[in-house]
């Protein structure tokens, strides 16, 4: 009978035997695993926390005791535990479970969080609350090693230890955040005596307890234990101690003879204590274990053989963008790209193999990142920072005051703008039109193509100011390629088509859309311009101006919230130009967050495909009588 079918809640868990639990955490890697392959997801860190999720929830009196996953990408086990087993098959997909913790989706989801280093804050909040209330219930955090590279994951450790409250946090160690950790932090917690008078002496103690009789082999076994404590007290453990904490391991964090008896003893401790736990990624399915950094954050897979189970008929934009920063590089030797613990999801593995010291990979650090970018272009460099959109979000501080107010040449290349699909709320990159436009100094740019955008980071590297341009996840359209990269003119559009009743204006993966709208109206005999904005900052008011006088009504259409986004500015344009008598309709993405589900499924539910952008014209059309027609 199986186990897991069992559990509906972790009190099902408590009234099972330890000694069943390894068994479980098998059945538990198997449903990952088999759901993963066929929606794709997080699956390499998910695995890799199996027991210690186990572990905590059988230990714990959760939801009263309260655990906070840091990003929540690692609650796949967590999920399965807590009443969600028989719906876990709609993981990551519309209507379905979320791929992180959601508060809105279970009582054992203590806080939303889709961006690393969150944790430790939120959960010493939640310690605040609590001793606030006069309640009494504990509050664990696990945090990934790779959260350690950010900032604010050390912000909030320093506040917890300087508090003093009773708080646990779990340092799940896999050597790995998405792409293999870096900087002194992550070193210093990786560091093991590796030195060669340490590994000699290791190697003649051992040959001599063996030689022994009787007890040579388990003095072996308790000098074995007792290195594994010195390691804990010698090296990570006085970082976490100058820090106010009460440090604890490293502890195999696949062994329940080592978690159990240690997480028990932890969590009656007073004060801040740091629970050091060691565990492989990708525990548990070969594939993952060999690749992890594939399998982090993979697409749908064959599930014998890991392999993708279908391969993207054409490169995507992402890999246009960097296969572009390469050339150009290659030209210029002040290139330089930036990552923010993102080398494999940007793209820039390529970059990084032909100038592997022109990659700098910050760790999880954004701010950081830009306002290093800064210091580069201060002494004449030209530092371009690979970013996801939703990532770039936590340096806005540093874009504005960093970087803009000295109108320094530094590029951003922003992935994974609009609508990102299965990863959902916290990963769509909505707002980036909107928190970049109003920057002074700032050039913002979104390509309709992927021709177009080679173009555009050409013309990024050529200016003598800060620059953005925004691209968007998957596969290109497959236009036909110009040879050569080239600028172009800054603040200048181009009108696509030529129309009386209707203009189109439309910004990025939207155009093509546009023109495929148009040409629908025409056969209805409606004459449709449409505008391939090109820029978001400066807009090309005039063109727009001069479209607009020669219309009855307009359309602004883009993939981006529509709150003070390009849409926002075209009418700002409008209004400065005196052009108020030309009713506009504008599109994009409403005013909440967006839920997760398939880039097509999404753009048909918010109109942003040629159909929805149709409609609106027709229906704006309709409204608007032939005689508002100016001369």
């Amino acid at each position: 009978m199986s186990l897991l079918k069992t559990i509906h809640s972790p009190a099902d868990l408590k009234r099972m035997s330890p000694e069943q639990f390894p068994a479980l955490c098998q059945e538990i890697r198997e449903q990952i695993v088999s759901v993963v392959a066929h929606v794709g997801g997080h699956l390499a860190s998910n695995l890799g926390v199996v027991e210690l999720t186990v572990a905590l929830h059988y230990l714990l009196d959760t939801p009263n005791d309260k655990i906070v996953w840091d990003t929540s990408n690692q609650a796949y086990a967590h999920k399965l535990l807590t009443g969600r087993r028989e719906r876990f098959h709609t993981l990551r997909q519309t209507g379905g479970l979320s791929g992180f913790c959601k508060r809105e989706e279970s009582i054992y989801d203590t806080f939303n969080a889709g961006h690393a280093g969150t944790g430790v804050s939120a959960a010493i909040g939640m310690v605040a609350a609590r001793d606030q209330l006069r309640q009494s219930h504990k509050v664990v955090c696990v945090v990934g090693d790779g959260a350690m590279t950010a900032g604010m994951t050390l912000e909030g450790l320093h506040h917890a230890g300087g508090l003093g409250k009773d708080f646990l946090v779990v340092l799940n160690d896999n050597q790995m955040s998405i792409s293999k950790n870096v900087g002194a932090i992550s070193a210093y917690l990786n560091r093991t005596f590796t030195g060669e008078f340490y590994t000699r002496i290791k190697e003649e103690t051992g040959h001599f307890l063996r030689a022994i009789p009787t007890i040579g082999q388990p003095m072996e076994k308790m000098a074995r234990r007792a290195e594994e404590l010195a390691k804990g007290l010698i090296l990570p453990g006085l970082l976490f101690e100058e820090l106010g904490f009460r440090y604890v391991g490293p502890i195999d964090g696949h062994n329940f003879a080592h978690i159990l008896p240690t997480l028990e003893n932890v969590l009656k401790l007073k004060g801040p204590t740091l629970l050091h736990v060691i565990t492989k990624k990708g525990c548990g399915y070969e594939p993952a274990m060999k690749d992890p950094i594939w399998f982090h954050a993979c697409p749908a897979f064959v599930r014998e053989t890991g392999e993708q189970a279908k391969k993207a008929p054409r490169p995507s934009y992402t890999h246009h963008a960097v296969n572009t920063l390469v050339e150009l590089a290659r030209e210029d030797r002040r290139i330089v790209a930036i990552t923010a613990a993102m080398c494999e999801g940007t793209g820039l593995t390529a970059f990084e193999k032909e100038f592997p010291d022109r990659l700098y990979d910050v760790g999880i650090a954004e701010q950081h990142a830009v306002t290093f970018a800064a210091g580069l272009a201060a002494q004449g460099m030209r530092p371009v920072v690979v970013m996801y959109s939703t990532f770039l979000q936590r340096a806005y501080d540093q874009i504005v005051h960093d970087v803009a107010t000295q109108n320094l040449p530094v590029t951003f290349c922003i992935d994974r703008g609009g609508l990102v699909a299965e990863d959902g709320t916290t990963h769509h990159g909505a707002f980036d039109y909107a928190y970049l436009r109003h920057v002074p100094n700032m050039v913002v740019m979104a390509p309709k193509d992927e021709n177009e955008l080679q173009h555009m980071i050409k013309t990024c590297l050529s200016l003598e100011s800060p620059a953005a341009v925004r691209y968007p996840r998957g596969t290109s359209l497959g236009v036909k390629m110009d040879s050569k990269p080239a600028v172009l003119p800054v603040g200048r559009g181009e009108l696509l088509r030529d129309g009386t009743d209707i203009a189109i204006v439309a910004i990025g993966v939207t155009v093509w859309k546009a023109v495929e709208a148009a040409e629908r109206l025409e056969h209805e005999g409606i004459s449709a311009a449409v505008v391939n904005a090109r820029f978001v900052k400066p807009l090309d008011a005039a063109l727009i101006g001069d479209v607009a006088r020669g219309v009855r009504c307009l359309v602004t259409v883009e993939e981006g919230a529509k709150m003070g986004g390009f849409g926002a500015a075209v009418l700002e344009a409008l209004s400065e130009q005196g052009i108020v008598h030309v009713p506009t309709k504008l599109m994009g993405l409403p005013d909440w967050y967006i839920e997760q589900g398939p880039q097509d499924l999404l753009r048909e539910k918010y109109a942003l495909t040629a159909e929805g952008i149709y409609q609106e014209a027709k229906a704006i059309l309709a409204r608007v009588p032939m005689k508002s027609l100016t001369s």
